[in-house]
């Protein structure tokens, strides 16, 4: 055998001789060759260059620095190197561009062009696409959209499905909160969950440590039991309270109080039944921006009523923005012993994919 070079000369080479070094030799100075990019890179880099950042200035003089991302009439979204995206109300803060951008308004873009009606379709119906229409719909109201859904099939099938949306607005002592769910369930073609709830509540700021809220809630349960037995009900919940707040920072805020509640239910299995209770109640309150754009939100309230054991509710939410318009979420609620007295118990620990707007 021989080995014929590029220069013409052939060089003996043995039948047995065998070019796995060779190979090996390349795969090496490969991996080498990647191994050192990093380094490369490092050293290219190794004068940094200044990196301009917008800053964020609260009217109380903090400074949070980082990247301008939207604003409005109403609300500033600043997206914070160490706060994670920061909503604003545009009256509690003002924005520094590194980059002012020319007063003079340029042509605007020209509208993208497809190819075909699926490509169109597609990017109509991204996330993207979808939170700029929830958007234009709902005006100054931010929200969310998220749902999630299960199917089992074990020894036992099971359909599990939850639709949760939420909207909010804030003004200068004000804000309004509505949310509305939908949780379902079925077991073996069994009906085991089938709520609508609906919660309304609006907060008037005295001042920055007082505040006054009314909060209203709306269940209606189609698959409760109590005792055994059927018990579908209507419940109307209403909260007048009070609170201080103990803590008030940009990303951090912790809320405490008392409340006057009166709980109407109308019952209508197993015999139609209207009951009205009143009760005293204590709340606390919890909203963190946390690092890599995560929020946390908790509510806590304890019902007194005399004659019956101490009931509570709590809820939390952990929730992670993913993207600008999608985030993913964990829930968890609690609630035992209402002060109605038929009201259904629960505890239901559910992971949402969501669409923000």
């Amino acid at each position: 055998m021989k080995l014929n070079l590029r220069s013409g000369v052939e060089l003996p080479v043995s039948p047995n001789y065998s070019f796995r070094p060779i190979r090996n030799c390349k795969r090496w100075l490969l991996l080498a060759i990647f191994a050192a990019l990093p380094a490369a890179v490092c050293l290219a880099d190794a004068e940094p260059q200044p990196v301009k950042l917008d800053e964020l200035v609260y009217k109380d003089g903090d400074r949070v620095r980082g990247h301008l991302v939207s604003r409005d009439e109403q609300m500033i979204l600043f997206e914070s190197a160490r706060f994670g995206l920061l909503r604003v109300p545009a009256t509690d803060a003002k924005v520094m561009l590194a980059n002012p951008q020319p007063s003079a308004s340029g042509p605007a873009p020209a509208a993208p062009e497809f190819d075909n009606e699926a490509e169109w379709l597609l990017a109509e119906l991204s996330p993207r696409a979808l939170a700029r229409s929830l958007k234009e719909f709902f005006g100054p109201w931010h929200g969310r959209v998220a749902f999630s859904t299960e199917l089992v099939a074990e020894t036992n099938n099971s359909n599990i499905v939850s639709l949760d949306t939420n909207l909010k607005r804030k003004w200068t002592s004000d804000e309004v909160q509505l949310t509305a769910r939908y949780d379902y369930n079925d077991t073996n073609n069994v009906v085991t969950t089938d709520t609508v709830k609906a919660l309304g509540s609006w907060r008037h700021d005295f001042n920055k440590w007082r505040f006054a809220q009314y909060v209203t809630t709306l269940e209606w349960d189609q698959a409760s039991k109590l005792n055994g037995l059927p018990n579908d009900y209507v419940l109307l919940q209403q909260e007048v309270g009070v609170g201080f707040n103990l803590l008030v920072k940009p990303t951090r805020k912790i809320r405490v109080g008392v409340a006057a509640d009166l709980f109407d239910i109308w019952n209508s299995a197993p015999t139609p039944a209207h009951n009205s209770r009143a009760a005293t109640s204590v709340f606390e309150e919890v909203d963190f921006t946390l690092p890599w754009r995560m929020t946390l939100s908790q509510r806590g309230v304890g019902y007194l009523v005399p004659g019956r054991p101490a009931g509570w509710e709590n809820r939390v939410e952990l929730n992670k923005k993913l993207t600008e318009t999608f985030s993913v979420s964990i829930k968890d609620e609690i609630r035992r012993n209402s002060p109605d007295g038929s009201a259904q118990n629960y505890s239901r620990l559910k992971l949402l994919f969501g669409l923000d707007f």
